[in-house]
């Protein structure tokens, strides 16, 4: 029969009058229970490498879908060749899509030609990143919008010609 503990009032009022709890107050010694996962030497106690630590890490918050995309713009060259990616590079990640800006449009067009290599080598490369689709755009025209006062319209005319 487990005997009840002195309540923490009661201990601090016989304490300020000098006397002592009763014996069947006293404290009962704890009994320790040996804990296999705490005891020294046991397996699995071992530090890990820091690289599997990091990777058990990345997997349980859910960062590898958006590493493995960083890595892709990264090593873009490793997919491209490097010819191809001299003259092009990653601009956006959206929903699957890898959105590829070139730095002229036939470049754009002999890319977009290839783009099923491109992404066959990219899912064997990287799965985790969730890429479906790439997209292959010229660069853009040079705009003639500048600053915040600007008349409406479609800007100056024969102005290459």
């Amino acid at each position: 029969m487990a005997e009840p503990e002195v309540p923490e009032t009661i201990a601090t009022y016989l304490r300020l009058r000098g006397l002592e709890p009763s014996k069947r107050y006293k404290k009962k010694r704890r009994v320790v229970d040996d804990d296999d996962e705490n005891a020294p030497f046991a397996p699995g106690r071992d530090p890990k490498p820091l690289g599997e630590a990091i990777d058990v890490l990345t997997r349980s918050s859910g960062w590898e879908p958006h590493l493995q995309r960083e890595d892709l713009a990264l090593n873009w060259e490793e997919i491209a060749g490097a010819e191809n990616a001299a003259h092009s590079h990653i601009e956006t990640f959206s929903r699957g899509v890898v959105v590829v800006r070139c730095d002229s449009t036939p470049r754009s067009k002999q890319m977009h030609m290839m783009r099923s290599h491109f992404l066959t080598r990219v899912i064997q490369l990287y799965p985790e990143a969730g890429v479906t689709e790439i997209r292959f755009f010229g660069p853009d025209v040079p705009s003639w919008n500048h600053g915040i006062r600007r008349v409406p319209g479609r800007g100056p005319r024969d102005t290459y010609g």
